[in-house]
Parts: C-alpha cells; structure tokens; sequence
C-alpha cells in the first residue's frame, strides 16, 4: 500500500511516521522540505520526504494534514495531480477566511473526489510519534473507511459515517481548549469554569446537530475523548493560547480555538441557533 500524507509539521509527521511502522509506503509531502524531528524516533526506511507535489500522484490514499488556513490552499495545488484516490482529512479547524469546513473546502477544491473521510480523536502528536497507544475515529464513506483502516492499524480505530459530526467534535474541542486556558486564569471558581464548560459544549452539540451531525459522534473518541484531552491539559496548544490570552500576553503559534470559536458563532448566526455562552466567550477573547 502506498500512501501519501500531505503537510509535514509535528501532526502530519507523526501520522507519516506511523503508516510506515504499520507496513506501508510513506511519501510524506512538505512545501519547504522540512519536517518534524522528534527526539529519539528515528524515521523509518519506507517513508520518503518531498517537497514537489508530483510524487504523491500515485499513492493509494491521501491523507492530508496542512493547517486550516492552508488547506484551500493546498488543495487547489494537489487537484492538479489528484489521481481519483480516497483522502482523509486530518486537519481538525475552520477555514478562518470562509469559516467552512475541510471536507467542504476539499468537494469545492477537488469536486472529482467522492471517496473521502475524516480523522479525529485524542491524539498529541509527540505521543503518537513515540508509539504511545492511542485512538481515533475514522468517518468517512466505506471505502475511504476501508483504507484508512488499513493505513492506521497501529491506532485503535473507531468507525463512523459521520463526516461533518467528526470535524465538528475536532473544530469544538479546539474552541473548548481554548475557552477552558482562558477560564483556568481568569476565572477563580471551580463551579463557574464546570458550568460554562457544560453549557459551551452543549452549545456546539446543538449547532452541529442543526448542521446534520449525529448525536452518537459527540460521545465518541473524536468527540469526549478530544475534548478530555485537549481542554485539561497545559500541553494543548489551544489551552495554552487560552491562558497567555487570559494574561494579556500573545499566544504563540497557530491557535486554532480563535479561528474554531469565531467560526462556531458565525454558523450558529447562519442557523438561527442562540449560543449565549459561546458569544459571550467569543467576546471575552477578542477585546
């Protein structure tokens, strides 16, 4: 099996690193060349690094994993040598322009792709590098389930139909970690930061279900098991972004919570759905 990963930064990295250990051919594709070094894994035979967009034509499967906001971007370059092979989206975010989401900016980029799914859950990048066990949901239809199934068995792997439910527990949980960094300094008690964690998440359940999710999702790896992991810890980039926020100072690198919450608030806005708790949050975080 061949397979192509697109976008080479610690989480692409990481997922390339371990598609090779589980058996297959690895292209892993970076515009600059460069990738991810973790320290102590050593990168394995049978994954190439490139940076021409030429050599991912003949993979198997695509699984692409650039930031949100270089995603539209990326795909208009890939459509060029797009082969009719299944991808799997493993950016979780908001396009911060158009605030949509990956798999709609993938049917718009590359409308000839009709096997296509997402890949989401409690997954840190360095840990999944180093072979710490962990899962994730796989949706998409059946033969992009199929495939990625194939690629990914060294992850524990839960399956759904459920495309837009899976992106939108991956773009939630970002806005959660972000609003829960902010709330651990600048809110002093417990049982306040424990209500507006309950009536935020609910909020983007409701919106995602307006949306066509599935109820079923939110409880799943993609969904409580990403939200645990990304909003009770320091390590979470979207968590820390909350904190320097809260502390007047400027996050570092690419939050991906600011662009998830604002587009979270403009979809409900599209959908007549009321997100009192998210608003307000949304406004606390841009003054």
């Amino acid at each position: 099996m061949k397979v192509a990963v697109i976008g080479a930064g610690a989480w692409g990295t990481a997922l390339a690193i371990i598609i090779a250990q589980g058996g297959a051919d690895v292209t892993l594709w970076s515009y600059d060349g460069e990738y991810k070094h973790f320290d102590g894994v050593k990168m394995p035979s049978n994954l190439a690094i490139v940076s021409d967009m030429e050599h991912v034509k003949k993979a198997d499967l695509w699984c692409v994993v650039t930031p949100a906001a270089f995603f539209a971007e990326t795909m208009q370059k890939a459509r060029n040598v797009y082969d009719g092979q299944p991808i799997i989206i493993c950016t979780k975010g908001m396009d911060p322009k158009s605030k949509q989401f990956m798999s709609e900016i993938l049917t718009t980029q590359i409308p000839e792709c009709v096997e296509y799914g997402a890949l989401s859950g409690p997954q840190f990048a360095e840990e999944v590098a180093t072979g710490v066990p962990t899962g994730t949901t796989i949706a998409g239809t059946t033969m992009a389930r199929t495939m990625a199934r194939d690629a990914f068995n060294k992850l524990f792997i839960e399956e759904s139909d459920d495309i837009i439910g899976t992106q939108f527990c991956g773009v939630g949980k970002n806005a959660m970690a972000l609003i829960c960094g902010y709330n651990s300094v600048a809110i002093r008690g417990e049982n306040e930061r424990a209500m507006i964690f309950t009536r935020a998440w609910n909020e983007i359940i409701e919106i995602g279900l307006a949306a066509g999710a599935k109820l079923r999702t939110f409880s799943g790896l993609c969904g409580i098991g990403d939200l645990f992991l990304s909003a009770t810890s320091g390590t979470s980039r979207n968590f820390s972004g909350g904190v320097a926020i809260a502390q007047g100072k400027e996050p570092e690198g690419t939050v991906e919570g600011i662009f998830a919450l604002a587009g979270l608030v403009e979809r409900a806005k599209d959908l007549g759905i009321d997100i009192p708790t998210l608003r307000q949050m949304h406004g606390k975080l841009n003054k």
